[in-house]
């Protein structure tokens, strides 16, 4: 069991957040404000998930996963810089600005990356890119597609690089569809695969899609 934060609690950060809680890891939900207690689920249904502002979920979890909105993480996890501190962040976030429809038109880091800004502003914690190249709902349920999906892996830290994989496969990630790309500057690359996505929903809807490698 490991403990994992998880700050944002929107479609991205809620459906990790159940997954992982029911592969047995302990989750603690980062909310911006602190949150009203939440109700067990008497049923024993739904796996234990533990509610905190997002400054408490970061200093008391071993691992960190950043689901908050791309265009505001920088300033956000840079306030956090002493509770991340030699800790693993995995990023599954873009940074884009938007259309008038909601979906993303630019990149905020052009030439860059989010992930790379991370790493540099957070210099004492491993910073892992993935997750950001699919709709939300592929992140947890992969084998869901008809065709394989690909989940790359970008970050300096070897080690933070495979616990990121293991994690990877309690969600149900297979290994050969695992590709890890390389260094934190790799995660330009696959950000920017970002712009391919209002094209895709605006013709086919909210249809599960993955970025994938095909060999």
């Amino acid at each position: 069991m490991t403990s994992i934060g998880i700050l944002g609690t929107g479609r991205v950060g809620s459906g990790l957040a159940r997954t992982l809680a029911s592969t047995g890891h302990q989750i603690t939900l980062g909310h911006r404000q602190p949150p009203q207690e939440t109700p067990a689920d008497p049923t024993g249904a739904v796996p234990a998930i533990r509610h905190a502002d997002q400054h408490t979920t970061a200093a008391t979890t071993d691992i960190v996963i950043n689901a908050t909105p791309g265009d505001t993480t920088l300033e956000r996890l840079s306030a956090l810089h002493t509770e991340l501190a030699g800790k693993i962040l995995i990023d599954v976030s873009n940074a884009t600005r938007h259309a008038p429809d909601g979906l993303p038109s630019d990149l905020c880091y052009p030439g860059s990356s989010l992930a790379e800004r991370l790493q540099r502003a957070l210099p004492a914690t491993r910073v892992v890119k993935t997750l950001n190249t699919m709709l939300f709902t592929v992140m947890t349920a992969p084998a869901d597609l008809s065709t394989p999906p690909t989940a790359y892996l970008s970050g300096d830290d070897a080690d933070a690089k495979a616990i990121t994989a293991g994690l990877l496969a309690d969600l149900g990630w297979k290994p050969e569809w695992i590709e890890d790309i390389g260094d934190i500057t790799t995660a330009r690359a696959t950000e920017a695969l970002v712009l391919l996505v209002p094209h895709v929903l605006r013709r086919h809807g909210l249809r599960p899609f993955a970025v994938s490698l095909a060999r």
